[in-house]
């Protein structure tokens, strides 16, 4: 009687699970419990719902917020930072790096999500730098040639322990949101299939492979940054940009893939070979000048969230006020006696 119990209960486990489905579980095996709840609410959501977002340029801290509200009466659920690289003062100044941090929390703790990119220096200078021709070398001379390239990959040489410096200062800040328990959506080194940066037009395992995955390594296992949600970024595919597979550095170290759109009008190629690419992932708008109408997305359900990368536009009205997409008002609420967001699961 009781091994027949017993095979009773084992089997409504096996039947419970088999219903309730798998847990999302993200590349990261020592993911933060804020990267889990996040990443299953934006699992929740895909194929019925996209998250609006606004970037915002590190000099001007997140007023872009209020514009978005003035024009559209909405905010965006989604706040977008870059860590930047230029002289302090500037557009993107260095110097704005803890104030982004600090940002970030403040914006976590109302219910914003974060996402947060980096216009790395190339590793052959020292910081800071003007975009061009340290960052944006395309047609310049301070591309890395071949040789150069090689020995930043290879663990010890002078250059990869350069490139281990530059990123270890923006780990330093990551840390303080791990400690403050806020998740980010962390998409480094973007538009790789593109030519413009330093990292770009290197297919392949020795490529740009091989450098997003010495990223992640020291970020995840030496650094212990568990709060970030791995967001691997290409370019739209057009003339000149090449597909997306032969940058793409293996489902074990991405949990979303995302692609920028300015020119091609979100056509259903770019849409059709990132899904396809992606399989059960999620997929999304990085970046984009005018964000995709409700009509397309519509006809694109699997775009998770886009990003507004320019200035807010009157024209935007449209999108945040329509039933297709999720804004801040939409999201949930942070608990304040337990500040913990909690995200529920879409109906």
């Amino acid at each position: 009687m009781n091994f027949l119990r017993i095979i009773l209960i084992m089997l409504s486990l096996v039947i419970c699970n088999i219903f309730a489905g798998e847990k999302v579980q993200p590349v990261n095996p020592d993911a933060s419990p804020e990267v889990v709840e996040l990443l299953e609410y934006l699992h929740s959501i895909s194929g019925k719902k996209t998250l609006t977002g606004q970037h915002n340029p590190p000099i001007r801290g997140t007023r872009r917020l209020s514009v978005v509200h003035r024009l559209t009466g909405k905010y965006p659920a989604m706040v977008g930072y870059d860590f930047g690289f230029s002289y302090p003062g500037y557009w993107d100044g260095i110097n704005y790096r803890q104030q982004i941090v600090d940002e970030a929390i403040r914006r976590h703790e109302q219910g914003f999500i974060n996402t947060i990119m980096w216009h790395a220096v190339v590793p052959t200078a020292d910081e800071p730098v003007a975009f061009k021709p340290y960052i944006l070398t395309e047609n310049s001379d301070h591309h890395l040639t071949d040789k150069e390239w090689k020995e930043l990959t290879i663990e010890g040489t002078s250059l990869n322990q350069r490139w281990k410096s530059q990123v270890d200062v923006i780990a330093f800040f990551l840390k303080q949101l791990r400690y403050a328990k806020v998740p980010v959506l962390w998409r480094p080194y973007h538009e790789m299939n593109g030519s413009w940066f330093w990292w770009c037009d290197r297919p392949g395992g020795e490529g740009y492979v091989k450098l997003y995955r010495m990223l992640y390594d020291r970020f995840v296992n030496f650094h212990k940054l568990n709060n970030l949600v791995w967001v691997w970024n290409a370019n739209e595919l057009k003339p000149g940009v090449p597909n997306y597979k032969d940058y793409y550095p293996g489902d074990d170290v991405v949990d979303i893939l995302a692609t920028d759109v300015y020119t091609t009008g979100f056509n259903e190629k770019n849409y059709t070979k990132l899904s396809v690419l992606a399989g059960e992932k999620l997929i999304a708008i990085g970046e984009c000048g005018n964000p995709p109408g409700p009509e397309k997305l519509k006809k694109q359900p699997k775009w998770t969230w886009f990003m507004k990368w320019g200035e807010p536009a009157r024209d935007e009205k449209e999108v945040y006020n329509s039933n297709r997409v999720i804004n801040f008002e939409d999201l949930p609420r942070v608990d304040i006696k337990e500040p913990k967001v909690h995200y529920p699961v879409l109906k």
